[in-house]
């Protein structure tokens, strides 16, 4: 029983015979099924290392074939190339080659510096319409013709009292707009000299703004005084100084109006030395491009 079945004698004697079919066991239905797998499996593998043989067999005489016959990437194909556009290997044809490569790129930056150009000038007038906007609104009043006059002693002595003030008014980017006026007239409400304070640098713009501030108070200018930042203006209200009804005057911008023309002026400052340095730049590249150009010409006759 033990050869018939397989198993493992466990025990004997007079009554019992026990037998064990073992961890290993398995039916015979699930046995021939295994079997059967295993076979298909191994003649699945003969058919493909079949297959994979005939193939590495036509790859390789397509190869063959390719090595015989083409010359693609090699150094026959590049002569053929030279041959049939002419590229002669002399030092002729390589000097026109980098002149045909410089004339390419003065193009390039040539074409970059007109839209650089066109765009500036767009700018510029739209700034310059603005501007002419903002000072349809500003009429400065003119100087006076007659107008007091006090002597040279006074003039030096309101100078002097004026340069001891401590109470200033700062004139700041916007310049003289109506809010400075009635500032002026504020003070001179209490004295007689007020001493305006302003950043600008030059002597010309600050006797210009003393001019128009002496024009539109009404009062007199004293002197212009330069400090270690900015100038100092002293104006004196004069004998005759009548108050006005309205200390904000019409004919001058207002703080808001008087803060957008500022910043126009600065855009367009900046706006004119671009377009200026631009304009420079392109007549140098046109320059160039038109060296060049005579340069390739010569070298193609």
């Amino acid at each position: 029983m033990q050869c018939l079945t397989g198993g493992v004698l466990i025990l004997r004697n007079k009554f019992f015979i026990l037998l064990y079919r073992g961890k290993d066991f398995i039916p015979l239905a699930v046995s021939n099924s295994l079997n059967e797998r295993e076979a298909e499996l191994e003649n699945l593998c003969v058919q493909e290392e079949n297959a994979r043989i005939v193939s590495n067999h036509s790859f390789a005489m397509i190869a063959a074939a390719m090595r015989s016959s083409s010359k693609t990437g090699t150094f026959s194909e590049f002569q053929d190339i030279r041959g049939q556009y002419g590229l002669v290997s002399n030092e002729t044809s390589e000097y026109k080659l980098e002149v045909e490569v410089a004339k390419v790129q003065l193009e390039k930056e040539l074409r970059k510096q007109e839209r650089k150009l066109k765009i500036l000038n767009y700018k510029w007038k739209r700034s310059e319409v603005k501007y002419t906007n903002l000072n349809s609104s500003w009429r400065p009043t003119e100087q006076e013709a007659d107008t007091e006059i006090i002597t040279e002693e006074e003039k030096q002595s309101f100078r002097k009292i004026g340069l001891r003030m401590d109470e200033v008014l700062l004139l700041g980017r916007r310049g003289v707009y109506d809010g400075v006026i009635g500032s002026i007239h504020q003070h001179w409400k209490h004295r007689e000299i007020v001493k305006v304070i302003t950043m600008q640098r030059t002597s010309y713009e600050a006797e210009k703004t003393a001019r128009m501030l002496e024009a539109e108070t009404g009062g007199i200018l004293v002197g212009i005084e330069k400090l270690r930042k900015g100038h100092a203006i002293i104006i004196y209200r004069g004998k005759n100084y009548r108050r006005p009804l309205n200390l904000l005057p019409e004919n001058l911008l207002t703080k808001k109006t008087a803060f957008e023309r500022s910043i126009e002026i600065q855009r367009r400052g900046v706006t004119t030395f671009s377009l200026y340095s631009c304009a420079l730049f392109y007549s140098d590249y046109v320059q160039k491009l038109n060296h060049w150009s005579a340069v390739f010409v010569a070298c193609s006759l």
